[in-house]
């Protein structure tokens, strides 16, 4: 178990996704944003959908990597395969990037917070990366007049510009948003699936586990891969390091 600063962190932060690769379940999105940055067709907005913890705000930030990542020695362009290393990589993954702004619209949900946040923004051009890019997440919950003031944005964005929206409840999302949108419905991830990734997760940490015990926890995620390592994390503590089938 990972002790960072004198404080330990949780098995869901410490192995989130920082590339494609480490991805499960969600080929279609990875395939379709891979083949659009190697063909350099890229949307102006994308908006991920589905359930709680299977990947969306994660995926997102992968995405803004991808579009911003210069490279290792700085001379790189845009690459399904972002180096996590560059300043721009750093600075996405600690979401402390200028050019990348991360909104929670549960608590911007008014049209003054969209209009100071993001209209005025979009008039300027990255001040340091490729694309200023804008994820909004849980988009569904922004006000109608949220909604209004964010198309005109979305019908005519700058060239240098892109909004990436994630949202459990799509059906609140409007016809007129969505249509401007790239979508993907991002899948939960099957039991085997899950009980085998937490298998690996396990084997890293050095923490004896039982493989039917692994499986009660991937049914209970549910499909989510957080909801599964956060009780993975509960199973380890109260099982003083080792993941018994009986204990869970």
């Amino acid at each position: 178990m990972e002790q960072e600063q004198g404080k330990y962190r949780v098995l869901a932060r410490k192995y989130r996704p920082k590339v494609f690769n480490d991805l499960i379940g969600q080929e279609a999105l990875v395939r379709t944003i891979t083949n659009a940055i190697e063909q350099n067709r890229l949307a102006q907005a994308y908006i991920l959908t589905g359930i709680r913890g299977i990947g969306k705000t994660t995926s997102a930030r992968i995405i803004a990597k991808a579009l911003n990542c210069i490279g290792p020695d700085g001379t790189g362009g845009m690459t399904p395969n972002p180096c996590g290393v560059c300043k721009h990589c750093r600075d996405i993954a600690n979401d402390c990037h200028v050019d990348v702004v991360e909104i929670d619209a549960a608590s911007n949900t008014g049209i003054d917070n969209i209009r100071e946040i993001i209209i005025e923004g979009a008039k300027y051009n990255p001040v340091s990366a490729r694309y200023k890019i804008y994820i909004i997440d849980e988009v569904h919950m922004l006000s109608k007049a949220a909604f209004n003031a964010l198309l005109k944005t979305l019908e005519e964005p700058p060239e240098r510009l892109k909004f990436i929206f994630a949202t459990t409840e799509i059906r609140k999302v409007p016809i007129t948003i969505l249509s401007r949108c790239q979508r993907f419905d991002l899948r939960r991830i099957d039991q085997k699936t899950l009980a085998d990734y937490f298998k690996t997760i396990a084997g890293k940490e050095n923490v004896p586990a039982e493989e039917e015990a692994l499986q009660l926890i991937a049914k209970a995620a549910d499909g989510s891969v957080r909801d599964g390592l956060s009780l993975l994390d509960q199973a380890i503590v109260h099982g003083n390091g080792e993941v018994k089938a009986d204990q869970v």
